[in-house]
């Protein structure tokens, strides 16, 4: 720790260290997206979510129907309806972990503003 930390955490009182030690804990990936889940934007996020679901299940019957057909351009069309859903697959997981990305850096940027108000507090 630097001396800086160590001048924040004498400043602190029980509840602010409370607080900090609430943010400061591992969150692992199912809490993350438990948070996203929630919030201003929380509807939003399980729209998202719930196409991810149907979408991988398509994606499922895609493959499936690949397998079992027999006329070559039925199974390249099926081939190339896989590709298109694996596409919309990957951009709707790229929104969803970009959204746990922002709330996680706004996380940070909150702790580090409590951290500068109780550093301005104690001059």
């Amino acid at each position: 720790m630097t001396e800086i930390d160590n001048r924040i955490r004498d400043l602190l009182d029980a509840d602010d260290k409370e607080f900090l030690g609430e943010l400061e804990a591992d969150r692992g990936m199912w809490r993350q997206v438990g948070d996203s889940l929630t919030g201003p934007m929380g509807g939003w996020a399980k729209l998202i979510f719930g196409l991810a679901i149907v979408f991988g299940l398509l994606l499922v019957f895609c493959f499936y129907k690949i397998f079992t057909v027999h006329e070559p351009f039925e199974h390249s069309m099926w081939a190339i309806s896989a590709l298109a859903v694996l596409v919309v697959q990957g951009f709707i997981k790229e929104w969803f972990w970009a959204r746990m990305n922002m709330l996680t850096v706004l996380r940070e940027v909150k702790r580090l503003q409590v951290q500068v108000a109780l550093l301005r507090e104690g001059k």
